[in-house]
């Protein structure tokens, strides 16, 4: 089923009222989740994270801060038997994840593999700082990325010509416009990738008509003069759906509390992870709650990789699922930059098998990838 059907039905199984931000819910407070069938244990089985730590990597939490202030919380992994200067990655993703999630599971593997490793949470959201929770920024994202590099270079155990970067889904748009921006990023690689601004500001394969753009900014535009009266921020969805009447139709909840019988595939793959015991984290947007309700703004008001030319001579890896309702952003870049980018495609997977599945991200090929362009 279309994206679009499947945000049509997460707006239907949700309220569709604004509601003011609250505190997120502590671990196992909601109700109706169940494990999926490809869970992976619970996160508080695993000390808070969605996977286990690998036996010889070293894991820290760490904190520095971006060019607008903003710090940013984040765990680096290394090898206990790292020798000498070593390559390095920052990892962030997905769009509403945390680093306890599946940024987290790529910096383990990659630390195992004799990388640093730096999984962060982007600012505004899991542990890192800023004022207003939840909310997305296409800029400060991308400027997330830069800052990641810069702590990466001040360590001493990191060879600063060689950090790159490694991105998953939603935050692989903005892992691209740094690399574009920032020569220091020597290679960068995606993993179902979203190009976030293209998707908000005109859904799913670009399906949303003139008039629906234009009732989308025109639902955002009121939800400012909302926000303004009360003094605080309503949280809706940030890829607005529109009901069978036409009319812009936006829930509370990312996903529903509880997956419907007849949930589309879309819905039941992200529900599979961010809703289960495989992938459930309680500051995790996409496990308990939804975005700040005028986060869509700057996403139709700023593109991404708009330069994503003056990334060669250095190069990028994108590796999209088969079966990924995503893999057509990827695609698209790679036609947008033939000379930068190459693609791969990892055959049986969806967008979401590449959040977790160690047996079907291509690991070996992203290491073989980093091992060439890190020098």
């Amino acid at each position: 089923m279309e994206r679009r059907k499947a945000l049509g039905l997460i707006a239907a199984t949700g309220a569709a009222t604004a509601t003011s931000v609250t505190a997120l819910p502590s671990y196992g407070a909601e109700t109706g989740r169940v494990a999926g069938p490809t869970g992976q244990g619970t996160a508080t089985a695993k000390g808070g994270y969605t996977f286990a730590l690998d036996k010889n990597v070293r894991r820290t939490s760490v904190r520095f801060r971006n060019r607008y202030g903003i710090e940013v919380a984040a765990d680096l992994y290394v090898p206990k038997n790292a020798r000498g200067k070593l390559s390095a990655l920052a990892l962030g993703g997905p769009f509403g994840a945390v680093k306890e999630q599946s940024s987290g599971l790529y910096a383990n593997e990659f630390a195992r593999r004799g990388y640093a490793a730096l999984a962060f949470d982007p600012s505004f959201t899991g542990e890192s700082g800023g004022p207003v929770r939840d909310v997305a920024s296409p800029d400060i994202y991308t400027e997330d990325f830069s800052a990641a590099v810069d702590f990466l270079g001040l360590q001493k155990i990191v060879d600063r010509e060689r950090i790159g970067v490694q991105a998953i889904c939603g935050l692989s748009g903005m892992a691209l416009t740094a690399a574009a921006a920032d020569s220091r990023i020597k290679a960068v690689a995606t993993a179902s990738m979203y190009d976030m601004s293209r998707s908000i500001s005109r859904g799913h394969e670009d399906y949303y008509t003139p008039e629906q753009r234009q009732k989308v900014v025109d639902h955002l535009s009121r939800q400012r003069w909302i926000d303004a009266e009360k003094g605080t921020y309503a949280r809706l969805s940030h890829e607005v759906p529109f009901d069978e009447e036409g009319n812009v139709a936006p829930s509370n909840r990312v996903l529903p509390r509880a997956l419907p019988a007849d949930a589309d595939p879309i819905t039941k793959i992200f529900f599979d992870y961010y809703r289960t015991e495989r992938g459930y984290h309680p500051r995790s947007i996409n496990s308990t709650t939804a975005w700040t309700g005028t986060t869509p703004m700057s996403f139709f008001a700023f593109r991404q990789m708009t330069n994503i030319d003056m990334l060669a001579p250095r190069k990028a890896l994108l590796v999209a699922g088969a079966d990924a309702h995503s893999r057509y952003y990827s695609e698209d870049i790679r036609k947008t930059a033939p000379d930068a980018v190459d693609l791969v495609i990892a055959p049986g997977a969806d967008h979401v098998d590449l959040y977790d599945r160690k047996d079907l991200i291509p690991f070996d090929r992203l290491d073989e990838f980093f091992t060439e362009n890190l020098g």
